[in-house]
């Protein structure tokens, strides 16, 4: 079966907002689906457990998503949870060499970043020993 995809996609939907977008809705799903019956060969329509099959696959991604944002955000917050604990104690990189007091702690993309007293950055990750200042 060969769709042509330019008519398959919703009229607001180009590449670049395409790449944007990490979900697709419902409702362009129901369009798309509609543009490949409309373009299926009529002396060999698609099975309609095709369609079904499609229809559950794209329920099954858009779920995945969907509990893959409620993960990044319970992670955020157990990250500033963490932050919170973090001020005022003695603080060790993995590889020893820089150590001093968490005077604050950034959230960034890749996780906490503990800025020491003496403006010394080291990434909260594993190997990193945090002890309370004495």
């Amino acid at each position: 079966m060969n769709v042509d995809m330019t008519t398959a996609l919703p009229p607001t939907a180009n590449p670049a907002s395409a790449k944007s977008k990490a979900t697709v809705d419902y409702n362009s799903f129901l369009r798309l689906l509609i543009a490949q019956m409309k373009n299926q060969d009529p002396t060999q329509p698609m099975d309609s457990t095709q369609y079904v099959s499609q229809l559950a696959t794209f329920s099954q991604v858009e779920q995945t998503v969907q509990t893959n944002t409620k993960l990044d955000q319970i992670l955020q917050a157990s990250a500033l949870a963490q932050a919170d604990s973090l001020i005022g104690h003695a603080l060790t990189s993995a590889d020893g060499v820089t150590s001093g007091i968490v005077k604050e702690v950034r959230l960034a993309a890749s996780g906490l970043v503990a800025i020491l007293e003496g403006g010394a950055e080291v990434a909260v990750g594993p190997g990193v020993t945090v002890k309370n200042a004495s």
